[in-house]
């Protein structure tokens, strides 16, 4: 198998008998074990993918329906419960974590779609992170330059979909972690509206603003993956003229020129009005870095006065600080977050579709800690966050698409917000931006492609 091809495609030939679900995962996990030189997947699941793949194949003999997603092969954050696997959510010290018991709602929805899984994947420890380096587990590296990073949490799922490896893979997003990494490794990543795919059996990280994700490399297949973990087929929105704006404001301050200039591109097209400020954002953000840090410091406080040092020294610090933040600070972040969501809401009432970078600059390099953008220092990580990290907050569906670049030009991403539940619209848009010529994905590298 040269090409994975999109989930869609697979699931066609499976369903026709043109391949079986058996050699499309064996081909799969040959090419993983093969090729991950990225260190994105933390653990190849052969035995029962090739189990659940012969499922698939016994369905397609005997006549039945195997599913819309027949023989396509996913992986999971390692933060997903897998029946017979301990969830590590990234850290060390749960690698001895009694397995889960059952999957999560999530996965054993795409697996009754006839859907294989074949891996579990790299993450920030207990997801709090922007970057995907991990003190136990090792950095997870960009399919298209492996000098660079492939953003994070869910940088390991990024990453093999980015690489080619996989055609769907699964991820959270609780500041940006889905969007963040789809950006850097050139691919689709939605967030959907908050609530409408069960987070059961996924470990925790901040509860008012976990989603459960996922990255894919067609829009295809972004709405087939929407139906089958939602559990419905997003409501049609046919909308010949949608109103849109572009964010100003936050959102059009430090960013690359190049992402300022696609998105430009992309308003054009889609006839955008003036632009919309959000007077919070700045404050949203603050917000997001108060409420993140105040709950998952809190979730871990035992464990840390337990073993502080058996934490990533990085996550270990972020959520001792998290955990000393006064009440009152935490307080009015939630009340920040209010106010935030509100504008978020006032502006999606005027309008169908608005736009943002989805990250201010193209990977940064593993060995830099600071990237200069329009003549100001940002960080090389936490600042991977400033747009994704605001509109988390707000519940809304958000969904990364990545600019079409010149050749060997790294990735860099847009994103679509609509109002909650119009999912289909984030679709719709992203499909005749593809058709435009102003969104593809970036190109799998040969490497990860070869036999």
């Amino acid at each position: 198998m040269s090409d994975p091809g999109t989930a869609t495609a697979i699931a066609a030939d499976v369903r026709s008998g043109r391949r079986s679900a058996h050699a499309v995962a064996t081909e799969t996990l040959d090419r993983i074990a093969r090729h991950d030189r990225l260190n994105a997947a933390t653990r190849l699941l052969r035995q029962r993918a090739l189990a659940d793949a012969a499922r698939v194949d016994a369905a397609v003999a005997a006549g039945r329906d195997p599913g819309p997603l027949a023989g396509v092969p996913f992986a999971v954050k390692d933060l997903f419960d897998v029946a017979g696997e301990p969830t590590t959510a990234g850290a060390r010290q749960r690698a001895t974590a009694p397995a889960a018991t059952r999957d999560a709602p999530v996965v054993a929805r795409l697996c009754a779609a006839g859907a294989v899984l074949v891996a579990t994947t790299n993450m920030d420890e207990f997801a709090y992170g922007f970057s995907t380096e991990n003190a136990h587990f090792g950095t997870t590296r960009n399919p298209h330059d492996p000098d660079r990073l492939a953003g994070g949490s869910s940088g390991g799922s990024a990453a093999l979909v980015g690489a080619g490896l996989v055609p769907l893979a699964l991820g959270s997003d609780t500041n940006g972690s889905i969007r963040v990494p789809a950006s850097l490794c050139g691919i689709y990543g939605l967030r959907p509206t908050f609530g409408a795919v069960p987070v059961e059996g996924v470990y925790p990280f901040v509860e008012r603003l976990d989603t459960v994700g996922w990255f894919v490399r067609s829009v295809e297949d972004l709405a087939i993956a929407h139906a089958v973990m939602a559990g419905t087929v997003p409501a049609s929105d046919p909308i010949e003229s949608p109103r849109v704006a572009v964010l100003g404001g936050w959102f059009a301050t430090r960013a690359d020129a190049t992402i300022l200039a696609g998105i430009d591109r992309i308003a054009r097209y889609l006839l955008a009005g003036p632009a919309v400020v959000l007077p919070s954002a700045a404050a949203a953000r603050s917000a997001g870095f108060v409420l993140t840090g105040a709950e998952g410091g809190h979730r871990h406080l035992s464990a840390l006065r337990r073993d502080a040092m058996a934490f990533d020294p990085v996550t270990r610090d972020r959520l001792i600080a998290g955990a000393l933040q006064p009440v009152a600070a935490v307080r009015e972040a939630e009340a920040v977050a209010d106010r935030f969501a509100g504008e978020v809401a006032d502006a999606l009432a005027g309008h169908d579709l608005l736009l943002a970078p989805a990250t201010p600059m193209a990977a940064p390099r593993t060995d830099a800690t600071t990237v200069v953008i329009d003549g100001e220092t940002l960080s090389a990580r936490a600042d991977l966050g400033l747009h994704t990290q605001p509109l988390s907050i707000a519940g809304v569906p958000i969904l990364s698409v990545p600019l079409r670049q010149r050749d060997g030009a790294m990735p860099i991403g847009v994103q679509l917000i609509a109002a909650r539940g119009r999912e289909a619209l984030l679709f719709d848009t992203a499909a005749a931006l593809v058709a435009a010529g102003l969104v593809a994905c970036t190109p799998a590298p040969r490497w990860a492609q070869a036999a």
